[in-house]
């Protein structure tokens, strides 16, 4: 489902999935006595689930932030972690929306496979994160009659970004979910879809690392890579 790379190739980003080592489970674990007891946490190093990178919050000075969206069964309770980055064992990119198609419901599929098939012709490549991404990584049950799809739209190079979220837009007229997610350029700066749809002069751009409002023209820029 995923292409784990190793630690030393690069540093995680957004959205990425961390893969952490047993050693560094325990520490983890430790330094937060409320989940020592979870039954459910204590089994994500055993079966060998990721965890998810997330932007570092006020006073998180040292550590690699990570965290962990439980299932609603288990709360929908989201839990914030801080790793050691040699505990890191490898590092992948959220699966692709074609390999999560499998885990979703009968019903989602169509509006899957068109989706797939827009990406194809603009030359996207489609991520899933959210419930599905979770529910195709770890075989729980995340996705629910109220789920949203989650989709990472990453342009590799040169694409007609408004017709594209223009032709998004109009396959989520007929779909049974809504659409959300966010549109990844080049250099890893992502906005949302339907915001950068809405045709704003100015988008909230995410980093790892930050949140900020930049020109719609400086966004298309960069995520053309030019």
């Amino acid at each position: 489902m995923t292409s784990p790379c190793k630690r030393a190739e690069r540093s995680p980003g957004r959205h990425d999935l961390v893969f952490v080592s047993p050693a560094g489970w325990c520490a983890m674990l430790e330094a937060r006595g409320d989940l020592a007891t979870d039954p459910l946490l204590a089994c994500w190093p055993k079966m060998r689930w990721p965890t998810i990178r997330r932007r570092a919050l006020p006073g998180e000075a040292s550590g690699l932030a990570l965290g962990l969206p439980l299932p609603p069964s288990a709360g929908k309770k989201r839990i914030s972690l801080l790793v050691d980055i040699n505990h890191v064992a490898s590092v992948a990119r959220p699966p692709l929306l074609r390999q999560a198609r499998a885990y979703a419901p009968r019903s989602w599929w169509p509006t899957l496979d068109r989706l797939d098939a827009l990406t194809l012709r603009h030359a996207v490549e489609a991520r899933v994160f959210g419930s599905l991404a979770w529910q195709s990584l770890t075989g729980l049950d995340y996705v629910t009659d109220r789920s949203d799809l989650d989709v990472l739209f990453e342009f590799q190079g040169e694409a007609d970004i408004d017709r594209f979220v223009a032709d998004v837009a109009a396959i989520e007229t007929g779909a049974p979910m809504r659409l959300d997610g966010e549109l990844m350029g080049a250099d890893g700066a992502a906005v949302n879809w339907r915001e950068f749809h809405g045709g704003a002069s100015e988008l909230l751009v995410k980093r790892i690392e930050s949140v900020v409002l930049i020109g719609r023209h400086q966004f298309v820029s960069g995520a053309m890579g030019s």
